[in-house]
């Protein structure tokens, strides 16, 4: 078997030649997606196409007596996986509880992916997967020894902890955007390629047998072969490749990160060139230099460049000029490493003047031990218009919520003119890279990170609208607030998308305002003045108390009604439990930001009574006892004192400060944490995977 990320590329441009072209049962990739074709009368739904029967000749009871009935569809999609099929069910459409052919697509990011389905019809591929998952579904097999088998059955619990769940579009384009797409598709494997390169990866799913599914589709989906599900994750055992413990990224020396606290002496060497996030750390006789990303990854980023150039010329230039002003710049980027043109190319396009949402670049930092290198990732959408009613409503108001920011930071910062983009609204088509996570996935983003656009508040902010909007993703939310709170604190529950969205909208909208990673104490910068990881900590908590805060400022600007304040408090707050869930560290003791602001959140609204824990409360779904109490009219006064100081600690450089909100509400204070997760884990989180058709 060929290495993954080379399969991917080969698979993809292979896919992406075929969009919209009708294939033979014996094509060796199937185009993503599969056409609604209309089943023959005589067909029963799930059941396979007869053989042709000669005059005489007896029916066989073969195959064609086979019924897709034996698996329901949960079950069914995680078996796939076990399995590492790229295979998917979408919904059971006409609830037969019969997989149909017009029900299932093929999806991307896998090896070889057969066709399933053909003309409404099941093919052999499919039959001979579905008998594969009737078998497996029971039980793990065993391996060759006793610590082999726990290690195969560690395999599958790390899988079961995450839901695939879909993210499948069908587009109806034109010639050029056709060709687009498909070298948008050819730049997603690339990335991929690159990412894993920065990772350390390269040549380690070559290591594992084909035979070894479940390992083979672990170290794929987390690109890692450490596990991440809460229950497995700092369990020495559970590694998709036997003796493999800890992988060292790319962008430092193998050497330094023997040592554990090795992060310690980048942030504190003499040369901050080492801590420019667009270089790697490399030995050079006995220094440390920075080398340019560019130098570093030099066939990578030329290849991504040249597929960058084939994507602007495949658009129409009156149509989508600013797009290929950015790709152009993008492409550049590649080769010279200068990433602040290309911000400002970037930070030209919006929802108006662009029917697409890219971003292809090195940008977040959270990926790696020390939260300093920027990692390489590909956001491919198309813009969601449904939503652009928001940017009309908050866009107004930008430079009132960065001077309430200000007001409460106070000295020495001082209120910015602010120009950012309210959020544009996307729909995930691809996600390749740092941005494609093995469990969950990010819902919001503001970019740049760094630079004059970053620092002058004119960057891009986005909200994913298409993730964690299905049937299925909604009732198991619902079902885990249900475990945690009393009926009476979820009064406010709903199953519309505005109040996630809003909180993200806001989330996003804070990463502009107030003292951000460009902002200087002292001549320094926020991960010189409190590292990167407590750096990343602060911004994000910051960012998640100032959408909280914003919700009711929206309220006294008649923007948001009381109602719709209550939901999206209500959503933020489940919206902790789940990154409460999660741990606060990972297993290398590296801080996790979100669960972190999660906590301090959670905590600090305990101490100011505005959430209370009552072990003797009944919890919502009627069988857990101990509950959380929500008081909803305590938040406004106590989001704006820890709004306070956040933005302070962040205006003052702080470290003191910060460090203490981790002191009393990660490692100390009196969140229930164990029982948090206990409740919330009883039900996986989604694991996105994808599919794309191109007609």
């Amino acid at each position: 078997m060929k290495h993954w990320k080379h399969w991917l590329l080969a698979s993809l441009m292979a896919t992406t030649a075929a969009c919209g072209q009708k294939k033979a049962k014996e094509a060796p990739a199937q185009k993503p997606g599969v056409e609604n074709a209309q089943k023959p009368a005589e067909q029963k739904p799930g059941e396979q196409k007869p053989a042709e029967q000669k005059p005489g000749e007896q029916k066989p009871a073969g195959p064609s007596a086979l019924t897709f009935d034996r698996v329901e569809r949960a079950t069914f999609n995680l078996v796939a996986a076990r399995l590492n099929m790229p295979l998917f069910w979408v919904s059971d459409a006409n609830a037969n509880k019969t997989v149909d052919p017009a029900e299932i697509v093929s999806l991307l990011f896998y090896d070889a992916a057969p066709v399933y389905a053909e003309d409404g019809v099941f093919t052999q591929a499919f039959t001979d997967a579905y008998e594969d998952i009737v078998k497996a579904a029971p039980a793990p097999p065993e391996g060759k020894d006793e610590a082999e088998t726990t290690r195969i059955k560690l395999m599958w619990e790390e899988l079961d902890q995450g839901r695939p769940t879909l993210v499948y579009n069908k587009l109806k384009l034109g010639d050029g955007e056709k060709k687009f797409v498909e070298h948008m598709q050819k730049v997603a494997a690339l990335i991929d390629q690159l990412y894993e390169r920065q990772k350390g990866l390269t040549g380690l799913y070559a290591k594992i047998p084909e035979t070894d599914a479940a390992s083979r589709r672990v170290f794929a989906r987390n690109r890692s072969v450490s596990c991440e599900g809460p229950k497995t994750e700092k369990n020495p055992a559970c590694r998709a490749i036997p003796g493999v413990d800890k992988v060292p990224v790319d962008v430092y020396p193998a050497e330094l990160q023997k040592d554990d606290a090795f992060c310690a002496v980048i942030e504190k060497h003499a040369d901050a060139k080492l801590r420019a996030p667009f270089t790697v750390v490399r030995p050079e006789k006995d220094q440390l230099v920075a080398v340019p990303y560019t130098q570093a990854y030099a066939d990578e980023m030329t290849a991504i460049s040249t597929e960058l150039k084939a994507a602007a010329a495949a658009l129409d230039a009156k149509e989508e000029a600013a797009l290929i002003a950015y790709l152009g710049a993008a492409a550049a980027a590649f080769t010279d490493n200068k990433w602040e043109p290309v911000d400002e190319k970037w930070a030209a396009m919006n929802g108006r003047n662009s029917k697409w949402y890219v971003r292809v670049a090195p940008d977040e930092t959270y990926w790696e031990p020390c939260n300093l290198k920027a990692g390489f990732h590909l956001t491919f959408s198309r813009i969601n218009p449904d939503f652009a009613v928001w940017q009309d409503k908050l866009n107004p108001v930008r430079q009132d919520m960065e001077n309430e920011l200000a007001r409460l930071a106070g000295a020495p910062y001082k209120a910015r003119t602010v120009n950012f983009a309210m959020p544009d609204f996307i729909d995930i088509v691809l996600n390749a890279g740092d941005d494609r996570d093995g469990m969950g996935a990010t819902i919001g983003q503001s970019l740049p990170n760094w630079g004059p656009v970053a620092n002058e508040g004119r960057g891009r902010t986005i909200v994913m609208a298409n993730l964690y909007t299905d049937p299925d993703s909604m009732a198991i939310r619902a079902s885990q607030a249900q475990s945690l709170f009393t009926r009476e604190s979820l009064a406010s529950l709903t199953d519309k998308s505005l109040p996630g969205m809003l909180g993200t909208i806001l989330h996003e909208a804070a990463h502009n305002l107030g003292p951000s990673h460009e902002y200087k104490v002292k001549g320094k910068k926020d991960d010189e003045v409190f590292g990167g990881a407590l750096s990343t900590t602060l911004e994000e908590l910051k960012a998640q108390t100032g959408a909280l805060h914003f919700i009711n400022f929206l309220v006294t600007k008649n923007l948001l009604t009381a109602d719709e304040a209550k939901a999206a408090l209500l959503d933020a707050i489940i919206w902790s439990m789940g990154h409460i869930s999660r741990g606060m560290y990972t297993e290398s003791k590296n801080p996790k930001p979100y669960s972190q602001l999660a906590a301090i959140h959670v905590g600090y609204l305990m101490d100011e009574g505005a959430i209370e824990w009552k072990a003797d409360a009944m919890a919502a779904n009627g069988t857990d006892k101990g509950a959380f109490v929500i008081h909803l009219d305590k938040f406004p006064a106590a989001i704006e004192k820890l709004m306070t100081i956040s933005a302070k600690i962040k205006a003052t450089g702080d470290k003191a400060g910060g460090e203490k909100l981790v002191k009393d509400y990660v490692d100390e204070g009196k969140i229930p944490f164990a029982l948090i997760a206990e409740r919330w884990l009883r039900h996986p989180k989604s694991s996105f995977v994808y599919a794309l058709d191109v007609e």
